[in-house]
């Protein structure tokens, strides 16, 4: 089962791309998903980085905007450009903004911030196959009210989440190389505050599913889910 964690480098954090591949190789993941803000996404050779630390390194970024207008036009513009693309939810507008929009593949942290998550967004999430994070950040490397207030969120996302069957993405939301957590640590503390182990391992594989799936549809190849361009279908 592949476990990839999505990470913010430099510089929209402190440590470069090279440095989180080379120390998820060393935690036994396959890949990271470097989803910097839209405002701070910063050059790096994907291939190279690779190649040299054996991870797989994903081109994503995680749009950033202060209303559904100016999100819409983000997308719209780095849609074409990235393979998997999140928005930065926090507001009930950016939340439901994301979930009904077919081109999102993330609200990432939807309950940071006054935002909040109900069964109306988890229904929209489901039908355009919207990605809900459990953003474990918070949780560990956060204390006294804040660390409680995170729990109770995580809670309460949980159980809307896994009653409308909605997909969702596992992340600990590193801005270091030193935030990062070996899969074998997110288990554990998914178990201790409320998740199956396997719902955990399913939230780091589907950012991998993710980067297949674009990646497909992204292709010179694809047509339309299930359809290829074959040896004998001509351009239009």
């Amino acid at each position: 089962m592949p476990r990839y964690e999505g990470v913010h480098a430099y510089p929209d954090g402190d440590s470069t791309v090279a440095r989180f591949a080379a120390t998820a190789a060393e935690y036994d993941f396959d890949g990271v998903v470097v989803r910097n803000h839209s405002d701070a996404t910063g050059e790096y050779d994907a291939e190279r980085i690779a190649d040299e630390y054996g991870v797989d390194v994903v081109d994503a970024i995680e749009i950033r905007a202060d209303d559904p207008e100016t999100a819409s036009g983000h997308v719209g513009n780095y849609r074409p450009k990235h393979t998997v693309l999140a928005l930065h939810g926090g507001t009930n507008a950016l939340n439901r903004f994301a979930v009904e929009s077919d081109r999102v593949d993330v609200l990432a942290h939807p309950m940071r911030g006054r935002g909040d998550f109900n069964h109306v967004l988890a229904k929209a999430a489901v039908e355009h196959h919207v990605h809900v994070e459990f953003d474990l950040s918070r949780v560990l490397r956060s204390d006294g009210g804040p660390r409680v207030q995170a729990l109770q969120d995580l809670r309460k996302l949980r159980e809307i989440v896994v009653k409308y069957d909605a997909p969702y993405v596992v992340s600990a939301n590193p801005t270091s190389h030193l935030q990062l957590r070996a899969p074998r640590e997110l288990v554990a503390v998914g178990e201790t505050i409320g998740f199956s182990a396997d719902q955990i391992r399913a939230g780091l594989r589907a950012w991998a599913d993710l980067a297949e799936r674009n990646r497909e549809r992204m292709s010179d190849a694809f047509i339309a889910p299930g359809v290829k361009r074959g040896r004998y279908e001509e351009e239009p």
